[in-house]
């Protein structure tokens, strides 16, 4: 594509995406009664392998990204289902605190309070792939039966845990801002509009789980 990418752009790519996810989100959330595991393991693995393929080929985002958004609709949807059918008014409040803590970080981006400098971006990178890699290990231990100590126990260090992954996916919400603006100061072709806009879906959805997660968490633990 021949045109530049800007930040006006690139929110109107994430409006869509969130769009797109939205109408999955609704199916996955009302067909996880037939389909429970194959929309959560289809959609979560299907997304997975979207984005590593736009990792390496970002030109190709204006295709992936919508792919993304709908497979991951389809997890969102069926793994909210499950959560619901548990705790009530947890779909609610885990929206609630995922867009509370989207805007507070927008401020603290916007007035500067923190600033993305190299450094920042490196430690919240590395920080990001160990909790990645724990979550690999904990998916593989879970196929021969075996739980990660502490990783989905309501006890205070699981708590503590969970709280530190939030805090580590809210810090990407900084990372993700600020590729909309050095995209469009570096004058980043019109895909990386959509490229930037996944990421920015990424980090929500992981964001979500991660708050609908200590939310039971707490409520188990009342």
């Amino acid at each position: 594509q021949t045109g530049r990418m800007t930040v006006n752009g690139a929110i109107n790519k994430t409006l869509i995406l969130m769009g797109l996810m939205l109408i999955t989100t609704v199916i996955g959330y009302t067909m996880v009664g037939t389909f429970g595991s194959l929309l959560i393991w289809g959609g979560a693995i299907g997304g997975l392998i979207v984005v590593l393929i736009a990792s390496f080929k970002p030109h190709l985002s204006p295709t992936l990204a919508p792919i993304y958004a709908l497979l991951e609709g389809l997890f969102v949807g069926a793994i909210s289902a499950v959560y619901a059918s548990v705790f009530d008014g947890i779909i609610f409040q885990a929206v609630s605190l995922t867009l509370a803590v989207l805007f507070m970080m927008l401020f603290i981006y916007k007035s500067r309070i923190i600033k993305v400098t190299s450094k920042f971006r490196a430690g919240v990178v590395m920080a990001t792939g160990a909790i990645f890699l724990v979550y690999i290990v904990a998916i593989v231990l879970s196929f021969f039966g075996i739980n990660m100590p502490y990783l989905h126990e309501s006890s205070p260090l699981g708590i503590g845990i969970s709280f530190v992954i939030i805090g580590v996916a809210a810090l990407n919400l900084l990372l993700d801002f600020d590729n909309f603006e050095k995209g469009e100061q570096l004058g980043a072709p019109s895909y990386m509009e959509w490229f930037s806009a996944m990421g920015l879906l990424i980090t929500l959805v992981w964001l979500y789980i991660e708050i609908l997660r200590l939310i039971a968490m707490f409520s188990s633990s009342d």
